[in-house]
Parts: structure tokens; sequence; C-alpha cells
């Protein structure tokens, strides 16, 4: 199953502050989070349960829109990538596991 999800970084995140003052970059691991909880969002049963294989490949600025892209190879794998700016930044290979 393919699924495809937009979201964005706001510029006043709290991780922010003092990141690369004059230039802020969104550090990769707020990328990771957001991306987690926007394909887990509809699905209250599941949880992260590992992260096999991560990927930081480009910077993020604060505000861009970041397409997640997502292959659920199984029910209990997912790999996807997230993109900003026509550009792969982070490239993900996780477990899901049952919440409780």
């Amino acid at each position: 199953m393919q699924t495809h999800l937009r979201f964005a970084i706001p510029q006043d995140h709290p991780s922010l502050a003092g990141h690369f003052p004059g230039r802020p970059i969104v550090p990769g691991v707020v990328v990771l989070d957001f991306a987690i909880a926007a394909l887990l969002r509809d699905r209250p049963a599941t949880r992260l349960a590992r992260l096999d294989d991560v990927k930081f490949v480009a910077p993020v600025s604060p505000g861009a829109e970041i397409c997640v892209s997502c292959n659920e190879s199984s029910t209990d794998r997912l790999t996807f990538t997230c993109a900003a700016d026509g550009r792969t930044v982070l490239r993900v290979r996780a477990r899901l596991g049952i919440a409780g």
C-alpha cells in the first residue's frame, strides 16, 4: 500500500531556537518525529517498535512543506521517504508493533 502525506515544521518550533542562528535548519530528529506521528495518526493500535535504518540526506528549512511517501510491505514493516523542495531529505526503514 502506498501512502502520501504532507506536513510542515512551524517556524516557531522550540527546536529551532539557536539551531544555526541566522540560517535555521530543522533538526533531522524533528522531521523524523513529525513523519512517524503523521504516518501513525490513524492507527491508534500501532506504535513504532524499531528503526532499522535512518538516513538524513539533506537539510530542511523551517516552514518548508515536507512530503512523505510510504510503502507498507507488511503489517509490521514501514519504509518511507521525506522530500522538501523537490529533494529527498530523509529515508527510513522501520518496524511496527502493537501499542499497549
